[in-house]
């Protein structure tokens, strides 16, 4: 009982530290005239290193996918451990409604809003990473964001073709924050307009409870077989009954949206997002809200 009190103090100082990151952190910011936050406070998660969730998902995408004892190895090569001596965090960074709300009236390219929180609110997403893992390892602690280390790249899954070494989507879904829709984006208690941020830490911590059972249980197309309203948000049709054409999407993101934003705005990265918003799951899960509604 003891542990467990102490595993949850832990995890409540942990929460703390994120959130007062995301309130005072003058980098969560769209660097525009409006003086005004990238990101809506956000939600937090934890999975178990050892949640056969994650060796589930690396026979799905490929050998290349890290398990968490594979990602941290690489970042303490000295000092290894074993996937049940690791929790996973999760963060879920929303949209904020003034975002949300330009990013409706776009129909072809993201508004401006969304590709600043694109660009200046992702590199807040990688400052909040260094910063947490830089604390937790200096308070004993050994911590890893893997999307920051130098060997996360690009992958090839020969499934499901794009891929990267680690998905934070895939390790939220793990977490408890979500489940995936049509357009594999994942569906979270605050929508699909959001980025994600994790974390590996070496440190016993309480797991979020799952309160779904599929993948696909927060997608009103999947689960109650209606809806589909991601499909016409995008201009050049990648999503489809079917589901999300990848290659496609990524070739219109790298051909158009961000030469275009680069131009327009002076912004770096690339976004798109227009199947993020404007849809009923644009910052719900729209299954609780039918059913309670």
């Amino acid at each position: 009982m003891h542990c467990l009190a102490a595993q949850h103090s832990a995890l409540e100082q942990i929460q703390a530290r994120v959130g007062t990151f995301w309130s005072r952190s003058p980098l969560n910011h769209l660097a525009n005239d409006t003086d005004e936050r990238a990101w809506d406070e956000p939600l937090f998660g934890v999975a178990a290193g050892n949640d056969p969730l994650f060796a589930k998902i690396k026979a799905d995408i490929g050998p290349f996918y890290w398990l968490p004892e594979e990602a941290f190895a690489l970042a303490f090569p000295q000092a290894p451990a074993t996937a049940d001596e690791l929790s996973v965090l999760v963060w879920i960074l929303p949209q904020t409604a003034a975002t949300r709300a330009d990013q409706k009236l776009a129909t072809d390219f993201p508004a401006e809003r969304w590709a600043r929180s694109r660009d200046f609110g992702e590199k807040f997403n990688l400052a909040l990473r260094r910063h947490l893992a830089e604390t937790l390892t200096a308070a004993g602690h050994p911590s890893v964001a893997p999307e920051l280390l130098p060997q996360f790249s690009r992958q090839t899954s020969e499934r499901f073709g794009i891929a990267s070494n680690w998905s934070e989507r895939h390790t939220a879904h793990i977490a408890g924050l979500g489940t995936f829709g049509l357009s594999d984006g994942l569906i979270t208690a605050r929508g699909k307009a959001v980025r994600i941020g994790s974390l590996i830490t070496r440190q016993r911590l309480p797991a979020t409870p799952r309160t779904y059972t599929g993948h696909t249980d927060w997608c009103l197309w999947y689960a109650q077989g209606i809806c589909g309203v991601c499909m016409r948000r995008c201009p050049v049709r990648t999503i489809t009954p079917s589901g999300h054409d990848k290659n496609a999407c990524f070739r219109y993101i790298r051909d158009v949206t961000t030469p275009y934003v680069q131009k327009t705005f002076g912004t770096d990265f690339t976004p798109c997002g227009l199947c993020q918003v404007d849809i009923p799951c644009e910052d719900r899960n729209p299954v609780v809200r039918r059913k309670s509604g």
